[in-house]
């Protein structure tokens, strides 16, 4: 695979090829001061996305186009993403991935969908192979490093999965334990930060063969903690005391409103050509606004997070109306009760008051 080693050592060892990450997190190191290079590296051996690892590396770099709307602006425009110079297959470059992580990564990214850390049959073989998990794959790297004598480093997972930094930590420690570490790595192993993140951004397709078309918003929210700090510095990268509050906002404003409208999207039949927008611009929008304004708003207000709401609630309406984004109400309402319940359900737990309207769409999913 793509090995310029011309162009420096990678500080940024990142699992996962996702358009995504090429939007997110590998744009953010790209615009970053100072700018910061990557070495992806795609864990799941799937032939397909292999043949996009040449393009990602490319010196030319990949292009990243935002559209949408920020603050009441159309945005229409490209960006070039250059944090990429080396792309690599844990199938394929074991032995050179073993290398970078040993002699050059200073913090490991992950984003290996939530199915990612799934324990897997062969996880606690002796030696790395193809078939175990992230998780696993993972120990036998920081493993390496730890046998030569390379030090610490942070480990940031951005999977959507809660507390990540610490499910993955406690999955890689637990594979540890099983594949029998002696006390020195079992101690190296717990000594290091795993950080708990919240990423979000709209991507909404891909440019071929490497590239995105994303949405103006974005964010990487880190939680603080010892030892951790930002991967760079940029605008979207916020370190926060504490991902609750962001959690919530995101659950119980953005993803509650896609599960309204899914309601109201299955009430009226279920037309899969329907967008978000469309709903938008019409009664189900007006709609939504009064569930955010009489129903939501004050259920965060008795909490103490009012303020925050209130912005996001503009945020989220402006996000919704996108006028380059088709986000379908089929896709939304896929696995819709498990999402009322999470999402609805648990708002009105949270909120501990009256929400007739949000109450019905929980009983009718």
């Amino acid at each position: 695979m793509s090995d310029p080693l011309s162009r420096g050592p990678t500080p940024i060892v990142q699992f996962g090829t996702s358009r995504f990450l090429q939007a997110h997190a590998d744009l953010f190191f790209s615009e970053a001061d100072p700018d910061l290079t990557v070495t992806v590296v795609q864990s799941s051996g799937d032939a397909a996305r292999a043949r996009r690892l040449p393009a990602l590396a490319a010196p030319e770099g990949f292009p990243v186009r935002i559209r949408g709307l920020e603050g009441g602006r159309e945005v229409d425009e490209e960006r070039r993403v250059t944090s990429v110079v080396r792309a690599l297959s844990t199938a394929t470059d074991w032995a050179r991935l073993v290398d970078v992580v040993v002699r050059e990564a200073r913090v490991i990214v992950s984003n290996t969908a939530d199915a990612g850390y799934e324990p897997q049959p062969g996880d606690l073989a002796a030696t790395a192979h193809q078939a175990m998990s992230f998780p696993a794959k993972l120990f036998h790297l920081l493993k390496a490093r730890h046998a030569a004598g390379a030090g610490s480093l942070t480990i940031m997972p951005t999977e959507l999965v809660p507390d990540n930094g610490r499910v993955l930590k406690a999955r890689v420690m637990e594979i540890a334990e099983g594949a029998g570490a002696d006390a020195a790595l079992m101690d190296f192993l717990a000594g290091l930060p795993f950080a708990n993140s919240l990423v979000d951004r709209i991507v909404s397709e891909p440019i071929e063969p490497a590239g995105a078309v994303a949405e103006p918003y974005a964010l990487w929210a880190i939680e603080a903690g010892e030892g951790i700090a930002p991967p760079c510095i940029h605008p979207a990268v916020q370190m926060v005391t504490d991902l609750g509050p962001i959690e919530r906002l995101k659950l119980y404003i953005l993803n509650l409103g896609h599960t309204v409208l899914a309601d109201m999207w299955r009430g009226a039949g279920g037309d899969p050509a329907v967008t978000v927008r469309a709903m938008l611009a019409h009664e189900p929008g007006a709609a939504l606004r009064a569930i955010y304004a009489e129903e939501v708003l004050p259920g965060f207000a008795a909490h103490g997070e009012g303020e925050a709401a209130t912005q996001y609630v503009a945020t989220t309406l402006e996000r919704m109306a996108n006028p380059f984004l088709d986000h379908r109400l089929a896709d939304i309402a896929q696995n819709h009760p498990q999402k009322a319940e999470r999402r609805i359900g648990g708002f009105l737990r949270y909120a501990g008051m009256p929400a007739p309207r949000l109450a019905a769409v929980l009983e009718r999913a």
